[in-house]
């Protein structure tokens, strides 16, 4: 991977020229940004992955090494390189952006890499086929829609796991989102699809990239929720 010479400040500059963005704008943005995505990230202090495998494992009651996953919106491969620190071997990958799924090949963790716009084209997943489904980061309204988590749970193995990020991006739409998700993660459990497991707040999953402050000031984070569930048939 080339190295990445963007500053904070630069970062900041690329995640304005996102905003308003559809899926599939977002497509393209994340296209453009594959090369160096993992390196800007880190700049970025991007504990998200991390946090939310972190989040599984201890609640994962089955064997991590006979385990299939499913990791929807894997980008470049961040999720499955965590998990495969903590002992899962098996992994499938669906993403809209064609060169983020390049950059996840180059991992070599992956069974099969599948791309899809998620809410324009169904899940490329076979029913019922995963012990863990898990997606981070892209439950937000410019990217996968309320409508795919049903799709996540029909990928899921009856006791199987989905396990869920979502963040507070602190702006209408996303006020919207976020109580248009967890009314349809409710529904879904009172149809008896699935129990919840456990949820928690962060506040820290990355810098925020929105705000602009000062060296001296303390620095600002966007957090979220983290959601897992166990499918129950």
């Amino acid at each position: 991977m080339p190295g990445s010479s963007r500053t904070l400040d630069d970062l900041r500059n690329l995640y304005q020229t996102r905003k308003g963005f559809d899926s599939q704008q977002t497509t393209k943005f994340f296209d453009g940004w594959a090369a160096t995505y993992e390196e800007d990230m880190e700049t970025l202090k991007y504990r998200e992955p991390q946090m939310l495998v972190d989040f599984l494992n201890a609640n994962f009651s089955g064997s991590r090494e006979e385990a299939q996953v499913l990791d929807v919106a894997c980008g470049s491969g961040l999720v499955a390189k965590v998990m495969a620190k903590v002992g899962f071997r098996h992994f499938v990958g669906v993403d809209s952006s064609k060169n983020m799924l390049d950059q996840a090949a180059q991992s070599g963790l992956y069974q099969d890499l599948k791309l899809a716009l998620l809410g324009t084209e169904p899940l490329p997943a076979q029913t019922g086929a995963f012990d863990v489904v898990i997606i981070v980061g892209a439950l937000r309204e410019c990217s996968v829609p309320v409508s795919v988590v049903r799709e996540l749970y029909r990928a899921t193995k009856p006791g199987g796991y989905v396990c869920m990020t979502r963040v507070d991006t602190k702006t209408e739409p996303g006020e919207e989102y976020k109580v248009s998700f967890e009314k349809e993660l409710q529904l879904m459990e009172e149809e008896g699809l699935w129990v919840k497991v456990n949820t928690k707040q962060k506040n820290n999953y990355l810098l925020d990239p929105f705000n602009r402050y000062e060296k001296e000031q303390k620095e600002q984070y966007i957090g979220g929720t983290m959601y897992m569930y166990k499918s129950l048939k």
